[in-house]
């Protein structure tokens, strides 16, 4: 006897037995018992999440001939429901869209149509991957759709409805079916596996759910590749052996080197990664999907159901993740995704990729162009750097770390620890912190004066006091409160000369204005030119 693939062996075959999408079957459950049936359905959703076998669920129900009217639990034993089941029954036309797409096609259709059923109570069309159809053979459809005869029912299943004409949908109830999670599709594949009696391990199921990407039919076409390959107990070293998908220790390995800022780890675990045959791309993906866990167990904790681990799995990662923080990991995800595109199109691709991977592992090293500047402001003897706009810059790590406790005398004393109070601060606050200046100490009170161009950095500094409290604080130790005022813009005596200043004196300013450095930083933009107002 033939062997029968998984998903078809599988297949559900009531509206009992759907998975995944159970909002659909019960809202098609109740147009039956309501006979409030509509004459057309538009079934929309990604491929394999069950579009096409909810399609002859539905005509079951309609032609059962087991009943005397339509059910919601077709006996799936008699001819009519045999026949929809392998998709041969006289009177449910199943039509591929894309191979009888031209208005020919509907012609006949619509000829064919004015004739009643053989044998059951409908004469039912299940058009799949409709959005094939040409325009000409859409609108020969129109005027059917319109007044069908009582004996007709449409079905149209489509992975893009987007290209279905809004007239054709109009006409149409339309049900979009969802991905299915992946927690779904782990559950409905140890089913499977306990029915056909085959020892698996639990990583490899939920590694399997993951890659089914919402298709509960991509799923088991994987597991049964898998059952294929003749080993038992299946185990999630087969995926990497049989399917081509990362090593999950590797993975773990280069993440774990990245967080530890190891550059030499993390290249030699990127290229283990890569001799075991993965591309370029596939590394990143891999990475991608890691980071993604981990800043979702950082911001969710560990116990959130949006990251698909077993237990061990979790508490692996949930190790990780403690040594990044969030900013970090969204950075991380955010960089590997453009880094995707330009692989695809590189001929240097390993360069690019282990390029990325030193940045990623080499992060608490840099710095951003407003951070240097605050930390260079006032401060004659520090190294010479240079930098090209918009890239981090690397600066030694002693100039980074603020210096040991210091004694507090007066306002000097802060003065001259500025640019190690920034440091200490924090990249946010510093760089809003980088304009203002101590200018007065008294009674226990610090008085730090923001330019009056500065009014957005000294606002969002209203929130920080604490914070910058605590690090004077650590630095001092002493007590210190913090006041913030605004100054008055630093307007010229009446007696000065006004001198005028040259354009490029002007362009010096609004570059190096809190204002603008400040948006500059918000997004991460670049200028590129400064025109004068007419």
């Amino acid at each position: 006897m033939a062997y029968t693939v998984l998903a078809r062996k599988y297949r559900s075959q009531t509206f009992d037995d759907v998975v995944g999408q159970e909002p659909i079957a019960q809202t098609l459950k109740n147009a039956i018992k309501t006979n409030r049936v509509a004459h057309a359905y538009l079934f929309t959703g990604t491929r394999g999440v069950g579009k096409t076998t909810m399609a002859r669920i539905l005509a079951k129900a309609l032609n059962c001939l087991s009943v005397k009217e339509p059910t919601i639990e077709p006996c799936c034993k008699c001819d009519a429901c045999v026949a929809i089941n392998t998709g041969e029954d006289i009177d449910v036309i199943e039509i591929d869209g894309a191979s009888n797409r031209r208005i020919d096609d509907i012609r006949d259709l619509i000829e064919n149509a004015v004739y009643r059923p053989a044998r059951a109570r409908y004469k039912i069309y299940i058009i799949d991957e409709v959005h094939m159809l040409t325009t000409e053979a859409f609108n020969a459809l129109l005027k059917l759709l319109e007044e069908p005869p009582s004996h007709v029912k449409f079905i149209f299943a489509t992975t893009e409805p987007n290209k279905v004409l809004a007239t054709i949908q109009s006409r149409c109830q339309r049900f979009d079916f969802r991905n299915i999670s992946p927690a779904v599709i782990s559950k409905q594949l140890k089913v499977i596996l306990d029915q056909e009696k085959i020892k698996y391990e639990e990583d490899l199921v939920l590694a399997l759910a993951k890659l089914a990407n919402g298709s509960m039919r991509d799923g088991l076409s994987l597991l049964d590749r898998l059952i294929s390959t003749g080993i038992q107990p299946l185990t999630a070293s087969l995926l990497e052996e049989y399917l081509g998908c990362p090593n999950s220790e590797k993975v773990c390995q280069l993440v774990g080197a990245i967080g530890d800022s190891s550059a030499a780890g993390a290249l030699t675990a990127a290229g283990e990664l890569l001799n075991t045959g993965l591309g370029e791309v596939q590394v990143v993906d891999a990475l991608v999907d890691y980071m993604r866990d981990l800043m979702v167990i950082k911001a969710a904790g560990a116990q959130t159901e949006l990251v698909i681990l077993t237990s061990e799995q979790k508490k692996r990662a949930e190790e990780l993740a403690r040594k990044f923080d969030i900013a970090g990991l969204v950075y991380n995800v955010t960089t590997l995704e453009k880094l995707r595109w330009s692989l695809k199109n590189s001929d240097t691709a390993r360069a690019l990729l282990e390029a990325a991977i030193l940045r990623l592992a080499m992060s608490e090293h840099f710095l951003n162009v407003d951070q240097l500047l605050s930390q260079a402001s006032g401060s004659a003897d520090k190294k010479k750097v240079t930098a090209n706009a918009g890239i981090p810059i690397q600066v030694a790590e002693q100039e980074q770390r603020p210096s040991a406790l210091q004694k507090l005398n007066d306002v000097e004393s802060v003065k001259s620890n500025w640019q190690s109070i920034l440091t200490t601060v924090g990249r946010g606050t510093a760089g809003l912190l980088a304009c203002a200046s101590p200018v007065r100490l008294e009674n226990g009170i610090l008085t730090l004066v923001f330019p009056a161009s500065a009014a957005f950095q000294k606002k969002a500094c209203d929130d920080r006091v604490e914070q910058i409290e605590s690090v004077l604080r650590e630095k001092f130790d002493s007590a210190l409160k913090v006041k913030l005022e605004l100054g008055d813009g630093g307007s010229k005596s009446a007696d000065e000369p006004a001198q005028a200043k040259t354009r490029s004196q002007r362009q010096n300013e609004i570059i190096n204005d809190p204002a603008v450095k400040t948006v500059i930083m918000g997004l991460d933009a670049t200028i590129t030119n400064i025109e004068d107002e007419p």
